[in-house]
């Protein structure tokens, strides 16, 4: 099997887990979905409210208030990342949230990422 052939498959794999995740989690407006990526330099996070169909909070490790201070998708990027993200669900007045996995296992990134926001006073 070639390595591009693997690839694809491992992607196709995730969005499938992604899809059955997504039948469960749904964002309220009293309890929006917390959408979380991981790329292979960056990572992503939403707060989105799927009944309206708008993001409330967006933030990435390439975006300008955080570029500066994060490299890569590693561990120390999300712990960091997590904590701006919860500081601007504060400001918004979001003190819970749903966790969206995006189909990557909870362990490593996605963990480090998430604990933060939870240390940070996010309920989810």
């Amino acid at each position: 099997m070639s390595i591009l052939k693997r690839t694809a498959t491992k992607r196709a794999q995730r969005v499938i887990r992604h899809d059955r995740v997504r039948k469960h989690v749904i964002g309220t407006p009293e309890r929006p979905r917390l959408s979380f990526f991981k790329g292979a330099t960056t990572i992503y996070a939403q707060v989105i409210d799927d009944f309206s169909g708008k993001t409330l909070v967006g933030i990435g490790t390439n975006s300008k208030e955080a570029k500066s201070e994060m490299k890569g998708a590693n561990k120390a990027s999300a712990v960091k990342l997590g904590k701006k993200l919860a500081d601007k669900c504060k400001e918004k007045g979001i003190n819970t949230l749903v966790f969206d996995r995006g189909g990557y296992r909870f362990h490593g990134v996605v963990k480090a990422f998430a604990d933060s926001v939870r240390e940070a006073g996010i309920k989810f």
